[in-house]
């Protein structure tokens, strides 16, 4: 049965055309009256919207608003509460020019709580002021303010190891797979780019003989290492027309992993003896690499001087908050990872950023807190060896045993939960290129001054799928399912993507956590009944 916001959805999708495919403007019916002032043109000279739109950070009274033009302009974005438009409002949006790549987005805020809201996007051309783009068309719905039922999804990796958009397979089919479980948004868990792994025109399928075919252009060809290259990656995945009918329908929450720049990256990352990189300095990827992220990503900056914070927490209603982390900017050095004492080198979240999670988690009224992270607590995760010939870590873990290095920061987090009688605390991750459900329980743990917690893995979207890895005692994470792949990068041919979708219910306020596959079957259930 479809809800009355999931039948007002089918029908902006029929009358729009969005679900044959993106450039089939709907009637303009009020947006037009608005709009007619500035004498659209013919195709042939208007500005285009190459890459479709985005919506992210949506909260009760707002969102993010997000789009790209193939040439300078203004981006104008009309906005309505009826289907039809009848009621349309046009609001003056920022320039897209070459220095942000042509991207645009606005923060349409003064919206309702829990109302559907449906978009158009244009933008006017700078250099032509009689041309004006034809719409993209898209919708989400504000977060409630109410006791009210909630879906949303989370996943991670897409176009990874070199498995980019294949054409036989039509394309990144997960995305329109997530898109039919109407949504209230998805959390991207990050390497939302593979910014280190070149897309060829095909590639072999080892484990089915068969030959994998990719859509290719100039910036994928080779490892990211100029800021064109970064954005590149970005706009080659919006080439997907699964992706950009998805990103017009289901709000995003955009955090990163280590993708975005390179495989593993921290302030020691060395790619001395890397041959495919000319740009040899870490920091100098990590500063194109960012600037390109936030250019593509839909997220809400967290003030004019400090853009680059992706840490951040998104009320959305009573039912839920959620805590959006990043796991890599504030890293230290990625090593051994079993220091005594907390130190710099044992950094992770960092300082600022955990005091930040605490006290959010704190003084949250919502139900449920839900943590966002780009990786998980308690699977190993290794980085090669150091000079003393060590294993080094990629995460928290650092093999079994009592706290050391960074599990110091997840010890201080977990008791200070604890302590404070923080109740109905969820992780949700990915990274890892295979699905799970860990349960972490002080009984079984060397550290014991927590409360017993879930986290769930999902991914990947669209790249290889990997055999799991061993879980670190110190927490006592406990193995309840999990789906992974027999071999290492077996292609997305074997089936092995994977999703999570969550639903808490608006009455009796149960979390129903579902792994699902890239077929939208689900592999395991879980109900989590929340705390008084």
């Amino acid at each position: 049965m479809l809800n009355d916001y999931q039948k007002s959805r089918r029908n902006f999708i029929k009358n729009a055309g969005l679900a044959v495919g993106a450039g089939v403007a709907p009637s303009w019916t009020g947006l037009s009256n608005i709009a007619a002032a500035l004498n659209p043109t013919s195709l042939s000279v208007q500005p285009q919207l190459m890459h479709g739109i985005q919506f992210g950070d949506v909260l009760s009274d707002r969102a993010i608003v997000w789009s790209r033009a193939d040439r300078p302009g203004r981006m104008l974005v009309g906005y309505s509460f009826n289907p039809d438009f009848s009621d349309a409002k046009l609001i003056q949006g920022p320039l897209a020019t070459v220095h942000n790549d042509y991207t645009a987005r606005i923060d349409l805020t003064g919206l309702p709580a829990g109302q559907d809201v449906f978009v158009q996007v244009m933008f006017h051309d700078s250099n032509n002021h009689q041309a004006l783009s034809q719409a993209g068309h898209g919708y989400f719905r504000t977060a409630p303010a109410h006791m009210k039922s909630i879906r949303f999804l989370w996943s991670g990796d897409t176009c990874g190891q070199g498995w980019g958009i294949n054409p036989d397979i039509g394309g990144m089919r997960i995305y329109e797979t997530m898109r039919l479980t109407d949504p209230d948004f998805f959390i991207h868990c990050g390497d939302s780019i593979y910014a280190d792994c070149p897309i060829s025109e095909s590639q072999p399928v080892h484990e089915t003989g068969d030959v994998w075919r990719n859509i290719v252009i100039p910036e994928v060809t080779k490892v990211a290492e100029t800021l064109d290259e970064f954005r590149g990656r970005y706009k080659y995945n919006l080439l997907d027309h699964n992706l950009r009918r998805f990103n017009a329908e289901v709000p995003c929450v955009w955090l990163w992993d280590d993708h975005e720049i390179t495989n593993n990256w921290s302030p020691s990352k060395n790619l001395q003896g890397d041959a495919r990189y000319v740009e040899k300095n870490i920091a100098e990827l990590k500063t194109q690499g960012t600037v390109a992220a936030l250019e593509y990503a839909p997220i809400r900056f967290y003030s004019a001087n400090r853009s680059q914070r992706i840490y951040r927490k998104l009320p959305y209603g009573p039912l839920l908050e959620l805590f959006v982390l990043d796991m890599r900017s504030y890293r230290g050095p990625n090593n051994y990872n079993r220091q005594t004492q907390p130190g710099a080198d044992t950094a992770y979240l960092g300082r600022k950023q955990l005091d930040w999670l605490k006290a959010g988690l704190k003084n949250s009224m919502a139900v449920w807190k839900v943590i966002a992270a780009d990786m998980p607590i308690g699977l190993q995760l290794s980085d090669g060896l150091d000079e003393q010939n060590r294993r080094q870590f990629e995460n928290f873990a650092n093999g079994d045993g009592p706290v050391l290095g960074r599990e110091f920061e997840i010890a201080e987090l977990l008791a200070f939960i604890k302590q404070e009688g923080i109740a109905n605390t969820v992780w949700f991750t990915a990274d890892v290129h295979y699905c799970a459900a860990h349960y972490y329980d002080p009984g079984k743990a060397r550290f014991k001054n927590f409360e017993p917690f879930w986290e769930f893995v999902s991914g990947p979207l669209n790249a290889g799928s990997f055999c799991p890895h061993p879980l670190d005692d110190t927490f006592g994470p406990q193995l309840i399912f999990q789906k992974a792949s027999p071999s290492p990068n077996q292609s997305p041919l074997s089936g092995l993507q994977f999703f999570g979708q969550v639903d808490i219910d608006g009455d009796s306020r149960v979390m129903t956590v579902a792994l699902k596959d890239i077929e939208g079957d689900t592999l395991f259930m879980q109900d989590i009944y929340p705390s008084a």
